[in-house]
């Protein structure tokens, strides 16, 4: 049996919350769909995994809700077993819960759309321009974009810590790129409402770019919050590049661990035989919280 994933988001005003979140949940429940969705005044984001058919109709039940007709799907193959659950919930905002008070309204303000295609040309032409990861700390470590700014985000909450240096960005555009694009959609918003200008975001995020231009500019692996962890090219392709490495012995490796500190439980990339011989093995620099 063949499965497939969704990656999806949309922000749209939504007038009655809670009755989209139980619709949402009974949908998926019918259809035997697993993964993440969440519901907000703001919008809905989602990653569903389904049969071929229970995705295509679950597609079509969306494009019932006229509010959710024109989402834009990222599908990838699934394992079937890509998610232990279901998930539904009713948030404050779609992407953490926890930046509903930078009251930014990507229906309002966001970046300009760079598509696939242009970023791509932008490479290629070798035009100045300053490519900055909004994604977490640790989905750095297994792969990125060429000459990426990689900002120390422990968690997307964390990109008012680092605007003081994002501000000094002013000599050429700046371009925003994370998985699926749901957060550069906040984030250019954010960077907008706080004086910066020539601000764009990857359209449809890395996973399109990656798609469309395998292992070209985008290096390594793309993290992707299910289990399969990582998506991209496989590693026996000759054209694979590993980008991460081990943290302990700093060899090439794209093996993520948790830091086995439960209060940390921190996202790591330790090789194989290092977790063999560390079976407890915490953070080498120190854990979030005293062990």
């Amino acid at each position: 049996m063949s499965y497939q994933i969704l990656l999806y988001y949309k922000y749209v005003e939504v007038p009655d919350p809670q009755a989209v979140m139980l619709w949402q949940k009974s949908l998926c429940q019918v259809l035997g769909l697993k993964g993440r969705v969440i519901v907000a005044k703001e919008g809905i984001n989602g990653t569903v995994e389904g049969t071929f058919k229970a995705v295509k109709q679950y597609v079509r039940e969306m494009n019932s809700y006229p509010a959710f007709a024109d989402i834009n799907y990222k599908r990838s193959e699934g394992t079937g077993n890509a998610f232990p659950g279901l998930s539904v919930k009713l948030r404050q905002d779609i992407i953490s819960d926890s930046v509903a008070d930078w009251h930014v309204n990507p229906t309002e303000l966001t970046g300009k759309y760079l598509s696939a295609d242009e970023l791509q040309e932008w490479y290629e032409s070798g035009k100045k321009f300053y490519l900055v990861d909004m994604r977490n700390d640790y989905e750095h470590m297994s792969g990125h974009f060429e000459n990426a700014i990689l900002p120390p985000l422990e968690n997307f909450r964390d990109l008012p810590k680092v605007l003081p240096e994002l501000q000094k960005l002013t000599d050429a555009p700046v371009v925003t790129v994370c998985t699926g694009g749901v957060r550069c959609e906040k984030a250019t918003g954010f960077l907008l409402k706080n004086g910066m200008q020539d601000v764009y975001q990857l359209k449809d995020g890395i996973v399109t770019y990656m798609e469309k231009y395998p292992n070209q500019h985008f290096k390594g692996k793309l993290y992707v919050f299910d289990r399969r962890v990582l998506m991209g090219i496989e590693a026996d392709d000759p054209q694979h590049e590993i980008v991460g490495e081990c943290v302990n012995c700093h060899k090439p490796s794209e093996n993520y661990v948790n830091c086995s500190n439960n209060e940390c439980n921190r996202h790591l990339i330790c090789c194989e035989e290092c977790v063999d011989s560390h079976p407890t093995f915490t953070c080498p620099q120190g854990c979030r919280v005293a062990v």
